[in-house]
């Protein structure tokens, strides 16, 4: 047998098949997507230190899309920590934006509105990271933007919504 499962094994059939994974010693009972548990991403889950064994008595290598995001996002925080080392730069005060957990469709429509340079067909993964790169960059005063937000607070309204001829407060 090649290790991927013709459906005849499982009765859910192809394409109802479990995950494979062993997640903090309990089989994963969500649905197996596209993603395989190949040896690229066994040797992240090991170097990660994730919870994750691959079930011998799964039939497949397929693995559910939640894993699929633990393991790209293990392995794209740890690139990111090493090319914080490698220039020397703290943030430390910085708190981390997870841009991982949005849309594909709402990546794109950043990078269309900053005009964020990239390469065609990037993935969920290495999008995120081109426009977590690009967020960093952006200057931020705090005092002006901790000011517009009580501001918006006190008054029920947004400045955005008053530019567009809307008014919060005239509607009441």
């Amino acid at each position: 047998m090649n290790g991927f499962s013709t459906g005849e094994e499982d009765s859910r059939g192809p394409t109802e098949q479990i995950c494979c994974l062993i997640d903090n010693s309990e089989r994963c009972s969500k649905v197996a997507g596209n993603a395989s548990y190949s040896k690229r991403i066994q040797k992240t889950v090991t170097q990660r230190k994730l919870n994750l064994l691959l079930d011998n008595n799964a039939h497949h290598f397929y693995i559910c899309d939640f894993h699929k995001m633990i393991i790209q996002c293990a392995r794209t925080k740890r690139r990111r920590k090493d090319s914080e080392e490698d220039s020397n730069e703290t943030d430390t005060d910085v708190p981390e934006v997870d841009l991982y957990h949005l849309q594909v469709n709402t990546l794109r429509r950043y990078k269309r509105h900053y005009k964020v340079p990239t390469r065609p067909g990037l993935n969920k993964a290495q999008l995120a990271d081109n426009i977590m790169k690009h967020f960093k960059t952006i200057p931020v005063k705090e005092k002006d933007v901790l000011t517009y937000f009580i501001y918006t607070i006190k008054t029920n309204g947004n400045k955005l919504d008053q530019k567009n001829g809307i008014n919060t407060n005239d509607n009441m």
